[in-house]
């Protein structure tokens, strides 16, 4: 008996040798796996992929009940656990990778769709080190380019995903989890609740920059800027940051202070209150993976690429009659950084030496890029696009970092005002005075009379809304703006009375007060409704200015079909401040300091939205 479980020992022993031996003999290593359901794209990485043969002789094999494909990989093994990915959004419902088999060594992957989902487009491309594998078309022009900035702030393809990332196994350093992704061997799996675009795992703060690493395609929005004190903001959409590292406060040197928080589900906020708030730029890596915001006139650029390139091609295109895109393309990975005036658009090629000026100047003849210009800096090249005040700029990049694209949609010619309706006069006692200043604001306060609003234990919306808007009157007027206020007192005006004096009036903007309900007690916070897409602008920036100063939660934008903000023609947003139906909030709204503190908040964002609009 001892020699046959001796035998048997060893027989095992053998079996799970030449397995593993097997296993490790495969030509290929597959070392990480991402997917990114936003841009239709799925990575698979490896060390040694530029001995692999072409990649479109790939065999696609398509299954039904359930609809599926797969495709095998051969020679190859996948380091890790299988990886097993399932999505609540999108065509795609499942991404399955394992390894088939070991001898011969086989990676599978099977893709499971929607059974009206047309999968003939999906294709195949070597970047680097990596296998992408494109699913659909996701941008015209340029299937696999990547947002990396944009003005709008809000968009459909917005959202975010249940999903299990794999992570090298490193309990005392999980910033290194990320790090070293592409060359370990050991995965631990970790359920997040993952944005399809950028997971922040990793912060590290120098002398005025600030880098912030992790998983993904970061992409980034218009920045704002606000005073008292002076500060810039930048939201990341579709960004996820780890909770460790949500609201703690680095240095930057001197007095520069940098903050990052979760903004919204979906959304991350980055603040960086300094004096010098034009000077801090945006700084993509190569790889998109990683975003240095820091001081251009501080970096250092040791930070940057050791290599250099040039700019090798040229192209442009329009895509209708406001918009229109340039593409420049490199022959290396690009490290680039981003700015965006109301009137400029700024590039910074900060591994770019060189390129053909006359062939620049040649394509671009004669299109809405004609007056852009390339400049020498100390490091690299400059990019500088003049754009009409008012324009929506988009930016992306190449999947393999060396291309970039910039799109600019003109605005839109402004319509001639409409006439008052003959059957609405409005009240002679919500008349403007003092309209002799600078700029002409409507400010509504929502509800009034027998349309209470919403109420709580006694409390009702309609005296809220009148006393926070009359504190903003009484700060706008005194510093010289023209105020008509829709109500002055207790009294029931329609929605189509108030559209129609403000209508009369022709303001720059219209801001509408209101008090939030829900029927459950334990909502609070502060919203901003807009409908139009030209009130984005105004919206960020008093719903910026509401969040930082009042100590509630952020619930963020909300693109709403409300009646006064959709039908007005000028800028026009409706702000809930708080929620009537919290016990802890309606205390606060009540209060003086509450209604102070936030008509301030939206005077002050009111203010930063004229300057920033010069």
């Amino acid at each position: 008996m001892k020699k046959i479980f001796l035998l048997l020992i060893f027989a095992i022993t053998f079996t799970l040798s030449f397995v593993s031996r097997a296993y490790a003999e495969g030509t290929f290593k597959i070392t990480a796996a991402n997917i990114d359901i936003s841009n239709a794209l799925l990575a698979l990485t490896s060390s040694n992929l530029s001995e692999m043969a072409d990649i479109q002789s790939i065999k696609i094999v398509k299954l039904e009940n359930p609809k599926r494909l797969y495709f095998d990989l051969p020679d190859t093994v996948l380091a890790g656990s299988k990886k097993d990915w399932h999505f609540a959004q999108g065509n795609i419902k499942q991404v399955k990778i394992s390894q088939f088999s070991t001898n011969p060594d086989i990676v599978r992957v099977v893709i499971y769709y929607d059974n009206d989902s047309d999968m003939s487009g999906m294709e195949f491309l070597k970047v680097q080190n990596n296998i992408i594998i494109k699913f659909k078309d996701s941008l015209a022009q340029n299937p696999f380019m990547q947002n990396t900035y944009r003005d709008d702030h809000a968009s459909s393809s917005d959202f975010y995903e249940y999903m299990t990332v794999s992570a090298p196994v490193d309990i005392y350093d999980p910033l290194a989890q990320i790090n070293n992704a592409f060359n370990a061997q050991t995965f631990l799996k970790q359920e997040l609740r993952l944005n399809t675009k950028f997971y922040v795992d990793r912060i590290s703060a120098k002398n005025g920059a600030v880098l912030l690493g992790g998983l993904g395609s970061v992409g980034i929005e218009k920045p704002m800027i606000l005073t008292n004190p002076t500060r810039i903001i930048f939201d990341l959409p579709n960004t996820l940051v780890n909770q460790s590292l949500r609201n703690k406060e680095y240095s930057l040197g001197g007095s520069d202070k940098f903050k990052i928080g979760q903004f919204s589900v979906n959304k991350a906020r980055v603040v960086i209150t300094t004096p010098d708030v034009t000077k801090y730029v945006p700084i993509y890596s190569k790889d998109n993976q990683g975003l240095l915001i820091g001081n251009v006139e501080k970096i250092s650029y040791d930070m940057m690429a050791g290599y250099e390139g040039n700019i090798v091609g040229y192209s442009n295109y329009k895509i209708d009659d406001q918009s229109s895109a340039m593409t420049l393309k490199f022959n290396t990975a690009l490290i680039h950084g981003f700015d965006r005036t109301n009137t400029q658009v700024i590039a910074y090629l900060f591994n770019i030496s060189d390129f053909d000026k006359a062939a620049f100047e040649k394509e671009f003849a004669g299109t809405p890029f004609e007056k852009a210009e390339i400049t020498t800096q100390p490091k690299g090249l400059k990019l500088t696009i003049p754009i009409e005040y008012g324009s929506l700029v988009t930016a992306f990049t190449g999947a393999d970092g060396k291309s970039l694209k910039i799109q600019v949609k003109a605005p839109k010619e402004q319509p001639e005002k409409k006439e008052t309706p003959t059957v609405i006069t409005p009240p002679v006692v919500n008349k403007p005075q003092g309209t002799s200043g600078k700029h002409k604001v409507v400010i509504d306060a929502g509800h009034g009379g027998s349309d209470v609003g919403a109420t709580r234990n006694g409390a009702h919306e309609k005296f809220i809304t009148l006393d926070v808007a009359k504190r903003v009157e009484k700060l706008l007027k005194a510093q010289g703006y023209g105020v008509l206020m829709t109500r002055t007192g207790d009294t029931f005006v329609s929605l189509s009375d108030r559209v129609a004096m403000s209508e009369e009036y022709e303001p720059d903007i219209f801001v509408s007060i209101h008090v939030n309900s829900s029927t459950s007690d334990t909502s609070k916070g502060i919203e901003t409704h807009y409908y139009h897409q030209e009130s984005i602008p105004l919206a960020q920036s008093v719903h910026a200015s509401l969040a930082s100063s009042i100590d509630s939660p952020n619930r963020g934008l909300f693109k709403s079909k409300f009646y006064v903000i959709n039908h007005t023609t000028d800028p026009a947003i409706l702000v809930e401040i708080g929620f009537l139906s919290n016990t802890a909030e309606r205390v606060a709204l009540l209060s003086e300091s509450r209604k102070q503190e936030t008509a301030k908040a939206i005077v002050e964002g009111i203010n930063n939205y004229f300057k920033n609009s010069k």
